[in-house]
């Protein structure tokens, strides 16, 4: 018989295979390992803190440098606290004369303040060749030969590495760096603005560019000893600490400098834009932006530990149960170049992803809203043991009108009365449910939730737009707005036609179509003709800055959670057309402006929480933005990703989390196993098959034979 062969055969082939995860993606050698797994869809294109400002940058560099400060991970509201630094920092105000004034000192008696920091002693950068010596402390690879440098590729080429205790040199440095025209650092032009002497030594080095910027003094910054240092600004600016929680203030040791400027290294992309040097959690270990990046826990990480306290539900919740003890708990995280979400989102259900966003197309699938609008896991998200985290992002999205248009600005009853019947067509919570899943709450004022100064009560309502229960005010309220405008039923009386208005935007994909159509239909239920017009980025910033759009659609991010943050876009003295600023609506307003001076400058406290309330009542009665939206944050994680709570001031979580490879690797197991029964039932199949035929070619056989 010819069949035992057959069978023989296909017992090895499903003897070979076992019930393992023919998808897993990842070596075996991972399985047991503490590793995080993530995505990233663009290249970053800047890993120089002095550079970066964009969230694909920051989280890669919130894991690797170290500002002095940081922000607790668990207490809302945000609350500043050290990181390499011992405490906060030492606050002294200065006169004129340079004398030193009481806490309690008016602000027109302050000319100056100094922020002293005091690091921590015993501090270490990661392991780096810019740091390497030999055993006479010189370095060794700081006059590299054009030989020795034709032999390198990549820096995980030299062959040793070093590192250094950090110092207070480091962070001055840094600010030197800051400064330097070279470098086109984002916040320079602001702190021009603030630190004192900034803006001279910026011309200065310009002057002399070959000049190292060590030998050239910056008057506002100094070294007081190896672990302080001083910055000294203009006036009085509580908000300068927030600044000082920022990447741009981290550590740089100036031999990276020194080792990256070396002729050969950039064309080979050795710089400091490609492999960072940082004191914080983790390192960069590879780089390779075309597959995968992979940060691993820096072995020279200084003594850190989880927080002991929170919010009152975070005990509850399981997020103190590493309390007190050694960050960072995870060993790596890999990151895998991922342009299209739905890979992600089937790789994350499979349990090779421990997180995820939700894209629009999967929502339905994972999220189910109630009656009264509470986001819900669906029941096949449940059954994973999927957890869903949700948070009000720090930022908000509005339509703002050009103060300086002939027709929507101005101060006249009849343009704020058009802006009025505008914001309240503009029906948000209808725009957040039909374009973001109800992923947002719709604005009342200039203020999101998590910042101070937000009123989350009957007080925080914009009871121009809404009633006394936060609902919107119906389209007739609007239409009786626009007649008492001059605009009865939408006509323009100079034309006899429609009033037309135009939207400027960069959205100007084929997907941001449906969106401009609503934009659009908002304006017909008032008779307005609204026109759209899509430009670039670039013309849409051109046409702000020359003050030529009438409307347009645009967001602010919190760089800090304080209110001045929000409330200096409207600031008179920031309008865009006459001082450059981010008062891109050019609103000038002088109560506005009197009390925003006031308020900025004040600590918390009941006197400025009063404030913020006038001026929400200001810009709430004269409209210059229709405040559109907060958005909000869906996250999901699996079951064994722990200690994940949204932190929308803080980049640098991966030390906090941690992860439970036993129970993932079971998870894992579970849902890809491997399924064999159907190729026993086609083996069997195919055996039937056959044996007809094997016994025909037989029966030939043996009368050919005969």
């Amino acid at each position: 018989m010819q069949t035992l062969p057959i069978l023989l055969l296909f017992s090895l082939f499903l003897t070979a295979c076992d019930d393992s995860q023919l998808n897993n993606p990842y070596a075996e050698t991972e399985d047991s390992q503490s590793i995080l797994y993530s995505a990233f869809s663009e290249q970053p294109k800047h890993l120089d803190p002095v550079i970066a400002y964009s969230e694909d940058e920051y989280r890669f560099i919130a894991q690797i440098y170290e500002p002095p400060f940081q922000y607790n991970y668990l207490k809302r509201p945000y609350q500043l606290e050290p990181l390499t630094a011992t405490k906060l920092p030492e606050i002294d105000y200065i006169d004129a004369q340079g004398k030193k004034l009481p806490t309690d000192a008016d602000e027109k008696q302050i000319a100056f303040t100094d922020y002293t920091i005091h690091l921590k002693k015993g501090i270490y950068y990661q392991p780096h060749p810019a740091l390497a010596k030999d055993k006479e402390g010189h370095y060794l690879y700081h006059h590299l030969t054009a030989a020795a440098v034709q032999k390198i590729e990549t820096l995980t080429d030299f062959p040793q590495t070093g590192t250094r205790e950090l110092t207070s040199y480091d962070y001055v440095y840094q600010i030197k760096r800051m400064a330097h025209p070279k470098n086109q650092s984002p916040i320079a032009e602001i702190m021009k603005q603030y630190i004192v002497g900034f803006n001279e030594f910026s011309q200065k080095i310009a002057q002399q560019p070959k000049a190292a910027i060590s030998n050239i003094d910056l008057q506002g910054v100094s070294t007081l000893n190896r672990y302080q240092y001083r910055i000294r600004i203009k006036g009085k600016y509580p908000q300068f600490k927030f600044w000082l929680a920022m990447y741009f203030f981290a550590p740089m040791p100036w031999e990276t400098t020194v080792f990256y400027q070396q002729a050969g290294l950039e064309d080979k992309n050795i710089t400091l834009d490609w492999f960072p040097l940082g004191t914080g959690g983790y390192l960069l270990a590879e780089n390779n932006p075309n597959k995968r990046m992979v940060l691993q826990k820096n072995p020279n990480f200084h003594l850190e530990t989880y927080p002991s306290e929170g919010e009152p539900a975070d005990k509850s919740k399981g997020l103190l149960k590493d309390a007190g003890k050694r960050l960072p708990f995870i060993d790596k995280e890999i990151y895998i170049l991922e342009k299209e979400t739905i890979p992600y989102w089937n790789k994350f259900l499979q349990g090779y992803y421990d997180a995820s966003g939700i894209a629009s197309d999967s929502f339905d699938q994972a999220v189910q809203i109630s009656g009264i609008g509470n986001a819900m896991l669906t029941p096949a998200m449940q059954k994973k043991g999927i957890k869903l985290e949700t948070s009000v992002a720090t930022s908000i999205h509005y339509m703002g009108f050009n103060m300086l248009d002939s027709i929507v600005g101005g101060n006249s009853e009849s343009a704020r009365k058009l802006r009025l019947a505008i914001s309240i067509a503009m029906d948000y919570e209808e725009y957040i449910s039909i374009f973001m899943n109800g992923r947002a709450i719709a604005a009342q004022g200039m203020l999101p939730p998590g910042i101070y100064g937000f009123a989350d009560d009957k007080t925080g309502i914009n009871k121009y737009v809404y009633n006394g229960l936060g609902e919107r005010k119906s389209i007739a309220v609007a239409r009786k707005l626009m007649t008492e405008a001059g605009y009865d039923k939408g006509i323009n009386p100079r034309t006899h036609e429609a009033l037309t208005l135009y939207l400027d935007s960069a959205a100007v994909s084929i997907d941001d179509r449906p969106s401009m159509n609503w934009y659009r239909k908002q304006l017909e239920k008032l008779g307005i003709n609204l026109v759209m017009r899509a430009t670039d980025y670039n013309r849409f910033q051109e046409k702000l800055r020359n003050g030529n759009a009438q409307l347009f659609s645009w967001g602010w991010n919190a760089d800090y959670p304080d209110p001045e943050n929000f409330f200096f876009l409207l600031y008179g003295g920031n309008a865009k057309v006459k001082y450059g600023g981010e008062n891109a609506v050019n609103y000038q307003n002088p109560e506005f402006d009197r009390l925003f001076e006031k308020m900025r400058s004040m600590d918390d406290g009941a006197e400025r929480y009063q404030l913020i309330q006038q001026m929400q009542e200001i810009v709430r009665h004269d409209a210059p933005w229709v405040f559109g939206l907060h958005p909000k944050n869906f996250v999901l994680s699996h079951s064994w990703y722990q200690n994940l709570k949204p932190n929308l001031m803080a980049n640098n979580q991966l030390k906090y989390l941690r992860i439970d490879p036993v129970e993932r690797q079971h998870k894992r197991s579970l849902w890809n196993s491997a399924l064999f029964w159907p190729l026993w039932i086609l083996l069997g199949l195919l055996v039937l098959l056959f044996i007809p035929a094997i016994k025909a070619y037989q029966k030939r056989l043996k009368a050919t034979l005969k």
